[in-house]
């Protein structure tokens, strides 16, 4: 875990080629909590410690650094600076969210195994007047430049799960391939889902919204512009890493090179 002050930005946004339509989207790798947000979580530091390594997507930031390194043409990234257990980025602020059945809406108050995170009452508003919504505004700016500049957009969600369902998980008994592709209905076109299958092919399988579902889009586009294509990329923690919260093994040079020809595939 990482201690920083109230002044550390929570989010980057790494630039990349003017003609890629294609954001990497690492929401979920960072350990990082500012001293102000870690005071009011009432753990000691070796049990914070330990729900870091559970809830931590770890090293997709790099996976995701890594193939855009080998692309042929750059795709921007987005990457959040700072842990979820500050605010999770990719929930819904309001009741629509049916992680808020766990403790893990946009703000947790649970951890993975169901344990109280934050004091009954917690007000989680200045969490999200702070952190969630420049967030969400910043992602809406990224997408629309990239609408802007090419005509469509193309995000593609890096996250990691573990080999075994933790018991935060809604869907857990369901079937855990080393990659899951989560997909939408509407932002999600067969071409995509195809291109992602076939890169990730040689990695041992792939399967479709289990354990986890859907996709990120901002919510003014969200099921209304056809423009923008989104998949979720969830990478099985055994495949690359030591778990939970361990160093990444080579699998971590395989699952680039796989979403290097993904996003490859995405500029035509």
């Amino acid at each position: 875990m990482n201690h920083v002050n109230d002044r550390t930005e929570s989010f980057e946004i790494l630039p990349g080629a003017g003609a890629s339509p294609v954001i990497l989207h690492v929401p979920h790798s960072s350990r990082v909590i500012p001293e102000s947000v870690r005071r009011a979580i009432p753990w000691d530091d070796q049990a914070l410690e330990r729900e870091l390594d559970h809830i931590t997507d770890s090293h997709t930031a790099a996976i995701a650094e890594a193939a855009a390194a080998g692309s042929a043409v750059t795709p921007w990234r987005f990457v959040n600076g700072l842990s979820r257990l500050v605010v999770d980025p990719e929930r819904f602020p309001d009741e629509r969210e049916e992680m808020l059945a766990v403790g893990m809406g946009a703000v947790y108050t649970h951890s993975t195994h169901r344990e109280r995170l934050r004091p009954e009452g917690f007000d989680a508003r200045p969490l999200i007047d702070r952190y969630f919504h420049p967030y969400a505004e910043a992602m809406t700016r990224a997408v629309a430049d990239r609408l802007e500049a090419v005509g469509r957009a193309v995000v593609i969600d890096v996250h990691s799960y573990p080999a075994r369902p933790l018991p935060y998980e809604l869907h857990g008994s369901g079937h855990r391939p080393p990659i899951c592709l989560g997909t939408d209905p509407f932002h999600t076109p067969p071409a995509l889902l195809a291109a992602a299958e076939k890169a990730f092919s040689g990695f041992g399988g792939t399967g479709l919204d289990s354990p986890f579902a859907g996709t990120y889009v901002p919510l003014r586009y969200y099921g209304k512009d056809e423009r923008i294509g989104a998949l979720m990329v969830e990478i099985r923690r055994d495949t690359y890493m030591a778990e939970p919260g361990g160093p990444a093994g080579p699998g971590l040079v395989v699952l680039a090179a796989a979403l290097t020809e993904l996003v490859d595939a995405l500029l035509t």
